[in-house]
């Protein structure tokens, strides 16, 4: 394909972005790669990531381009297999930490020879043992610290300057670079070559070595917010037991075919996706659901790669391997929402796309300001000079103006605005994973927050979506079947299980030549009980009302009340029985034999056990609960009630769901729906937030912003938990982001902060950032 035509559809890809650290960074990458014809970019720090939407075919040399243009280098992922991708993302990271922590020591090791010399001085005035040996020792230090362990982020601050546009980096530079020039001017002074000037070189050290502590601390703490996704990497079975050519042999799971025969024994991971062939046993899948309760699996069941297998051995087929297993999934729909952006972040975004500029000018403000009327601030200097012993009003001017523009320079922290959002995100994502919740995009996260109305839809997500036999009714003399004989045996007094027994045989024995679901639920209920039938001779299906058929020469009726009527059964008996057993939120079955009612048989799409319960949760939480079912009016009426929901809507096309959906949110309701089928997708979509409970089918999942990896609906209770707690983050780093800056700047402008202190408070306040952030990690689901 051309690189100039368009693509099909847009496409999306991932790619790594090295070199960043700090909102600034996100901001020129992202502006770099915006900037390419084709591109819309969605750049994640913590992640350390990129995701592309394509509208063309974009060269990949084209986006390096881009990028490295900006200052930064970008790497695709690999598309073999994402958990070896992730884990060589891990792996890169952890030596960049280990970089962190060499270079930090490095410059600690130059920095505090230079704070222990400066002590003399700060104590009693001696520049120990000389003038110029102190100021050219000093200096010497300063400049091997900026020169050493500083020089990536003089790189960094050269690179993006250059490429205007500006980050972080740049502010670091230029406060400890204008440091360190002050020991030249004062080694200058000493020789009679200048005036007088205070000697910051000792300060300038300070501020780059407590920089790059931050920043290990830093990549320590965001480390730790991907910790989930390593937990789970961590799970992986390295290798697998495979039958091939009639013989077992032990291959690396990464060679595993689909259709390749596992074995698996006891106490062993297995290796990949698949199917269970042969043997029984319980599974832990807590790496995926979050529960430590094991789930029993037997023939047919399906399993998942790296969950452990307890008690018995398995055969299972391999289904999915690579980039096709749960565990690369929800690598993937991690990546995918650390990497997209929260709407509450597009105005932090527009902040600090301007804030290292708007540092600048309000930097040099304070130089000029200083320098050249130095009578208006140095009132308020002498005044706090009582109380805050590093303020010096008694200093030159320009050694006043050089220290208060400093100040402003690395007191600036643009780095806890750009962290705020991405970190929180990061965490709350590798929680929900571990949880068995499943976010692919941020913004579900603050939608879900706000959202006051959960709409439900009902089979398969309120109810198992399997009807079955709830109840079996025998009528008045039953048990004596036609012509006196005990239905249930040659005994007259047969039991009333004996009974049950009879009818529940005789209804089997005609349902079993039919598919429909209803039938099935019969046979399959008669088949559980080990009640013995066979098929009925002549059987014949009666289109909307039931079936006939013939057991022991006998003509057996199974269906609709309206269907006995036609066939003669008197209409008093089944109005009698009708009132006795009749429920809305049942299908009745029933069942006549030799000209008589024998009974009913009563067929229910049984609520889930845990749905009663989790919906009143949701509701004394606040939300309002709607029930959206293609069912008629009676079964909704009754489920609703049954369930305790507010509203409920039914006898509902897909089109029909859609449509509600939509009323809802015109009235001004945020709206969540929860749905499993493929005819939820449109309603999924429609939604403010669509969450998919995973158990449905890969069209809902895929049409949904969040994905329930369990069936059970104590999963919604988890999900919005989950929101609420990790935009209730948000909120906290924003706000205090925002207070540090808009108090710290001002206080740095006035010359009241030392500028080794506004580097520590600047550090501090990405570090602390980062740390609240991972208090997700402590969140109970």
């Amino acid at each position: 394909m051309d690189a100039s035509s368009p693509a099909a559809s847009p496409a999306r890809k991932t790619y790594r972005i090295a070199g960043m650290h700090c909102a600034g960074c996100v901001g020129s990458v992202e502006r770099s790669l915006n900037a390419v014809d084709g591109v819309e970019a969605s750049v994640s720090l913590p992640a350390e990531a990129a995701t592309l939407t394509l509208t063309r075919d974009v060269p990949f040399e084209e986006l390096a381009a881009a990028v490295e243009g900006a200052g930064y280098e970008i790497e695709p992922v690999a598309e073999v297999d994402r958990g070896e991708a992730e884990r060589s993302r891990l792996a890169k990271a952890e030596a960049r930490s280990r970089e962190a922590r060499r270079t930090m020591w490095t410059a600690w090791a130059l920095t505090a020879p230079a704070m222990v010399w400066m002590l003399p001085e700060m104590i009693a005035g001696v520049r120990w043992p000389s003038p110029l040996v102190f100021d050219l020792g000093v200096t010497v230090l300063g400049a091997a610290v900026l020169a050493g362990p500083g020089g990536p982020t003089l790189r960094s601050a050269w690179r993006s300057a250059r490429g205007r546009m500006p980050n972080m980096d740049v502010l670091i530079a230029l406060g400890a670079g204008v440091s360190v020039l002050t020991g030249v001017w004062a080694v200058l002074h000493v020789l009679g070559f200048a005036p007088m000037i205070m000697n910051f070189a000792p300060v300038g050290a300070m501020i780059a070595a407590i920089h790059l502590t931050g920043r290990f601390v830093e990549a320590k703490a965001r480390g730790r917010s991907s910790s989930a996704i390593q937990a789970l990497l961590s799970l992986e079975a390295p290798t697998a037991r495979v039958e091939r050519g009639g013989a077992e042999l032990e291959v690396p799971t990464r060679d595993v075919a689909v259709g390749d025969v596992m074995i698996i024994r006891p106490g062993e991971k297995i290796p990949t996706d698949g199917v269970v062939l042969e043997g029984r046993s319980a599974v832990d899948e807590s790496l995926a659901t979050g529960e430590s309760i094991p789930v029993e699996k037997e023939p047919g069941s399906s399993v998942l790669g790296s969950t452990v297998n307890h008690s018995g051995a398995l055969r299972v087929r391999a289904t999915g391997v690579g980039e096709d297993t749960f565990l690369s999934n929800v690598i993937r729909l991690v990546e995918e929402a650390q990497a997209s952006k929260v709407p509450i972040q597009e105005f932090a975004d527009r902040v600090t796309a301007i804030f290292v500029p708007v540092i600048l000018v309000v930097a040099l403000a304070a130089f000029v300001g200083w320098f050249v009327v130095p009578g208006v601030f140095t009132e308020a200097a002498r005044w706090a000079s009582g109380f805050i012993p590093w303020v010096n009003p008694e200093l030159g001017r320009l050694s006043l103006a050089l220290y208060a523009a400093v100040a402003v320079l690395v007191i600036a922290c643009p780095c806890a605005l750009g962290l705020a959002t991405p970190t929180a995100l990061m965490v709350g994502t590798g929680v929900g994973a571990t949880r068995g919740v499943l976010i692919r995009d941020g913004a579900a996260v603050q939608t879900l927050d706000r959202a006051d109305t959960l709409v439900f839809d009902k089979t398969g997500t309120l109810t198992r979506g399997a009807p079955r036999v709830v109840e079996t009714f025998v009528a008045d003399g039953a048990a004596e079947g036609p012509g006196g004989e005990a239905g249930a045996g040659p005994e007259s007094d047969a039991s009333p299980v004996d009974a049950e027994a009879h009818v529940l045989g005789l209804a089997a024995a005609v349902e079993d030549a039919s598919e429909h679901p209803l039938a099935r639920a019969v046979v399959d209920e008669a088949r559980r009980r080990g009640i013995p039938f066979s098929r009925a001779g002549g059987a014949e299906a009666r289109v909307g009302m039931g079936i006939v058929g013939d057991v022991d020469g006998e003509r057996v009726i199974v269906g609709s009340a309206r269907l006995l009527r036609e066939e003669g059964i008197p209409e008093e008996e089944v109005a009698r029985v009708e009132r006795r057993f009749g429920d809305d939120a049942r299908t009745v079955a029933w069942v006549a034999a030799g000209g008589r009612l024998l009974g009913a048989i009563a067929i229910a799409d049984p609520v889930k056990e845990d749905a009663r319960e989790t919906l009143l949760e949701l509701s004394r939480r606040g939300f309002r609960t709607v029930m959206l079912t293609g069912d008629h009016e009676a079964v909704a009426a009754a489920v609703a009630e049954h369930l305790g929901i507010d509203d409920y809507r039914a006898g509902l096309l897909p089109a029909d769901k859609v449509d509600a959906v939509r009323q809802l949110r015109a009235e001004g309701r945020t709206v969540a729906f929860v749905g499993d089928g493929i005819n939820d997708a449109p309603a999924l979509k429609a939604a403010d937030v669509g969450i998919a409970v995973g158990t449905g089918t890969d069209i809902a999942i895929e049409a949904a912003d969040i994905t329930l990896v369990q069936g059970d609906l104590r999963s919604v209770l988890r999900a919005t938990k989950l929101a609420r707690a990790t935009f209730r983050k948000i909120r906290e780093n924003l706000f205090w982001a925002y207070v540090y800056n808009v108090v710290a700047i001002p206080v740095a402008f006035l010359g009241l902060l030392h500028p080794v202190i506004a580097e520590a408070a600047m550090a501090l306040s990405s570090i602390s950032v980062v740390t609240n952030a991972n208090r997700l990690r402590r969140t109970r689901l």
